[in-house]
This record gives structure tokens, sequence and C-alpha cells, in this order.
């Protein structure tokens, strides 16, 4: 394994948003989708926290949703001889000829999140996004029954262009399609960007005047749903489902429209990926999946999780 590389090497083969790191440390890199999302932040600040705490160099690509800039970004890395790239896939087929490259060079690959198929990466870390989907389909239907007189038609915010988003709709459809009392409205895409989820949102609710609720499958979608909701004044009848807290959400939940989040814990995934490839540059092994919990957000728990936002 590569442990050092030279200050030239790195000037000369950096592309833009890679940040040339020291050559006196073990040096990581993460592989990120964006950096609006909240969820994707906190996942950099638990990588950098434990990197620091390991004193090691981390470098962070921001790819802005181009999974041609995430190839670019590991081909580059490979090139200046980092230690471990971690990975958060946009497009997880699309990213594997670059990750066996990584493997080739005797860099080790840890996914984070989005799951990238067989392959030489050496962990998978983050949630079963079916499971947990299915998780929400659950208490979606359960609060239905209890809250909503057995009846509901649910329209569903996804990203069609993220595999993981995909996982979850279909592990939250795969419990509610055919339960009795329960009509999906349509799927609409947003993209995973917040102002294409806003718009496609308003589009679901004009176009379904008697929508009763929205699962919402990221950040992004959340947020868009929750924006929608209130830009339609919808807040009184439409009910709001998805994935990853954010202080809007919390907002929401507060108003009593929105009534359940899945929130994950990025910055333990971050912060544990850096651990894992530190492990590996030890000469050490790991776990092939590694799983981290969620959790169901409501107006019962939700006092647990005001502390992120302050």
């Amino acid at each position: 394994m590569i442990t050092t590389f030279r200050t030239a090497l790195l000037a000369a083969t950096a592309i833009a948003g890679l940040g040339a790191a020291a050559a006196s440390a073990e040096t990581y890199a993460m592989v990120q989708i964006n950096q609006q999302a909240l969820f994707f932040n906190q996942m950099n600040e638990g990588a950098q926290a434990k990197a620091d705490e390991l004193g090691h160099e981390l470098v962070i690509f921001n790819a802005n949703d181009d999974p041609a800039r995430q190839n670019s970004a590991i081909e580059t890395y490979i090139q200046q001889g980092v230690d471990g790239i971690a990975v958060v896939a946009i497009d997880t087929n699309g990213i594997m000829p670059a990750v066996e490259q990584a493997a080739a060079a005797g860099i080790p690959v840890v996914a984070i999140d989005a799951v990238l198929p067989e392959g030489p990466q050496a962990a998978q870390i983050g949630v079963d996004n079916a499971e947990a989907g299915a998780m929400m389909g659950d208490y979606f239907v359960e609060y239905m029954n209890a809250e909503m007189g057995g009846e509901a038609k649910i329209g569903i915010v996804g990203a069609l262009n993220s595999t993981i988003q995909n996982i979850r709709q279909k592990g939250f459809t795969d419990v509610v399609e055919g339960m009795e009392g329960v009509e999906i409205a349509a799927v609409v895409d947003g993209q995973n960007v917040q102002d294409l989820a806003l718009s496609a949102a308003e589009n679901l609710i004009t176009a379904n005047p008697d929508l009763d609720a929205i699962y919402a499958t990221g950040e992004p979608a959340l947020l868009g749903a929750v924006a929608a909701v209130e830009s339609q004044g919808r807040q009184g009848d439409i009910k709001v489902f998805g994935w990853d807290l954010t202080q809007q959400a919390i907002d929401g939940i507060d108003a009593g429209y929105v009534q359940a989040v899945i929130q994950q814990d990025p910055r333990e995934m971050g912060s544990t990926a850096i651990a894992i490839l530190n492990d590996l540059a030890s000469g050490g092994s790991t776990d092939a999946n590694v799983s981290v919990p969620v959790t169901i957000v409501t107006s019962g728990n939700v006092d647990d999780f005001r502390g992120m936002f302050e």
C-alpha cells in the first residue's frame, strides 16, 4: 500500500475540488455526492472528526450530483496514492470500474450509504434501506388505521436517479401496495435536488386535490414535500412521512403535519468509514457489512434530536 506521495504529484494530478493533502500522515479520501444536503455534511463532519482523532489527513470531494466527477475523483486519488477511499456513490454500477482500479492499486475502498454491487470494496457501511422503508410502510399503515379512518391516498416524492432511494421507495411500496384502504396516487421525481423536489411535490398535490399523505425518500425530497405542503396551505389535511431529519422537518412535526421521519446517523457512518480505512491501512480487517441503526422520529421522541440543529 502506498503511504506517501510527493507534493509535486499532488499538484500535477489534482482536479477541481480535490484537496491537496500532506505527505507526512496517512491520507484518506471521501468522494461525496453533494454538500447541499445536511445528511452528507454531517457524514463529512463525522469522517473529519475521526481523521483528526487518529492524526491523519482527510480530503473530501464534492461531486455536485455528477457521477462522472465521482469516477474522475477516484482515478485522481489513485494517482495521488491515498491510503484509502470512502465513496457515497451516485451511480452504484457506474462507479465500479473506478472502485476496481483502486483495489488493483492496493487502495482499500469502503462504500457508505449507497449499496454497491458485488466487487472488491472492503466494506459496505449504512442502513438496510429496504428494511427501513418497510418499517415506515408498517408505521404508515398503522397510523392510517388509527388516525385516518383506515383509508388514505398517498403520493411518493422520490429520486429516480438514486439507487438507494429507489430501494427505500420499493421497501415502502412493497408493504402498502395492495393494502386495503391504501391508494398510491403517483410517484414524482425530485432527482435528489430540493428545488426540483419542491416543484414535483407541488405538482403532485395540485394533480391530486384529495391527497392525504406524502412519502419522501430522502432529505431533498422531504424538504421539498414540507415546503410544498406549506406553499399549498395543506398542513391541515396532508400528513408527511419521510427520511432524514432537518430543522424544517422538526418544525413540521411540531406543527402536526410531518408525522414520522426515518433518522439515520450520518456522523457515525462517516466516522466508521475512516475507522475501517485506518484499520485496513494498519493491516487489520473488517466485516463486509457494517450496519448503522435508524430511528423513526415522531412527536413522541423528537425532543431527543432537537440539539442536532441548535
